[in-house]
């Protein structure tokens, strides 16, 4: 019998110590802006429920303020590791250096902030600058350096809103006759690349004289596309369409002839970012400040290999 209850105390104990040792990790997401972010977030949520790990969420729907309250919440609830995706790049000094003052640490994932690097462990996501130069040098290449273009930002003060516009522009820049004529944000929503697009439309004389609409993710330019097929204009053929993130809904509008090309980032970065986090609490302390995820171009040539891969999306 004491065998039987030193044994049974035994696993009690291993359960407890368990439990104890599971991480909890606060993560604030940018919203649910984008078919992009919406598969980023489940991506996450399904990586955190694999691992075991306790995952407290918090929608900032586009709020740097409310993202900001919630980090301070992830503090006040001693959670583990806190992971951004922050809204925008600015303002994120003084909660990270209360997280720092908290010996928690932090993961910046998919965007990038302005703080010091000594306040947050490593970025973990992709490069915007290159995607907007990829997008820039795919356009050049179809138009031999000859284009008229309208663009759709992204959010103002964000991270991909600010590399890819640099990177399209350091790459049209190279070609004299390649210029951009009409910019509007779309806030990287459908609806609003709707509105931009019917802007565009009204001030162009319907879209006359121009070769392209360069828009800083697909929702957007999906809107976009909707909005010119609304006033009876061909996208993909009277004007080529550019744009970045490579969701589902664009490979099918290449195979509808209504998408050019498209930069896929990668949504099901989960496995990336909780590497390095559970790397980070298991002691590791040799990470890089910035974990790159790799981006690449994609056409209608390959739109449905690129389809099949999201197939039930």
């Amino acid at each position: 019998m004491m065998r039987v209850l030193i044994l049974a105390l035994a696993m009690v104990f291993a359960v407890r110590l368990t439990a104890a040792s599971a991480e909890t990790v606060g993560f604030s997401q940018v919203g649910a802006e984008s078919d992009w972010r919406t598969a980023f977030t489940a991506d996450m949520q399904a990586e955190a429920k694999a691992r075991h790990i306790k995952m407290e969420f918090d929608d900032a729907q586009g709020s740097a303020d409310r993202q900001i309250a919630a980090v301070r919440q992830f503090i006040s609830d001693h959670v583990d590791a806190i992971i951004i995706a922050p809204v925008i790049v600015t303002g994120w000094t003084a909660v990270l250096k209360e997280a720092q003052a908290a010996h928690i640490p932090v993961f910046i994932a998919d965007r990038s902030v302005d703080a010091d690097p000594s306040l947050y462990v490593a970025r973990i996501g992709n490069d915007t600058n290159l995607e907007g130069r990829l997008a820039g040098a795919w356009l050049a290449q179809a138009t031999r350096g000859h284009c008229t273009i309208v663009e759709i930002q992204g959010t103002p003060g964000s991270a991909p809103a600010i590399g890819r516009k640099q990177g399209f522009a350091t790459i049209i820049a190279q070609f004299p006759d390649m210029r951009i004529v009409r910019s509007e944000t779309g806030n990287f929503t459908s609806d609003g690349g709707r509105q931009v697009m019917e802007q565009f439309i009204k001030s162009t004389n319907g879209l006359k004289g121009i070769c392209a609409v360069w828009a800083h993710n697909d929702n957007m330019l999906l809107g976009a596309i909707e909005t010119m097929k609304a006033a009876g204009l061909s996208p993909g053929k009277d004007v080529l369409t550019v744009s970045v993130d490579g969701v589902p809904s664009i490979y099918r509008a290449m195979l509808a002839g209504e998408a050019n090309a498209s930069v896929e980032v990668k949504s099901d970065i989960g496995k990336y970012i909780f590497d390095v986090v559970d790397g980070y609490l298991s002691g590791k302390r040799d990470y890089p400040k910035w974990v790159v995820i790799p981006s690449d171009l994609h056409t209608p040539e390959d739109a449905a290999q690129m389809l099949s891969r999201h197939a039930g999306q």
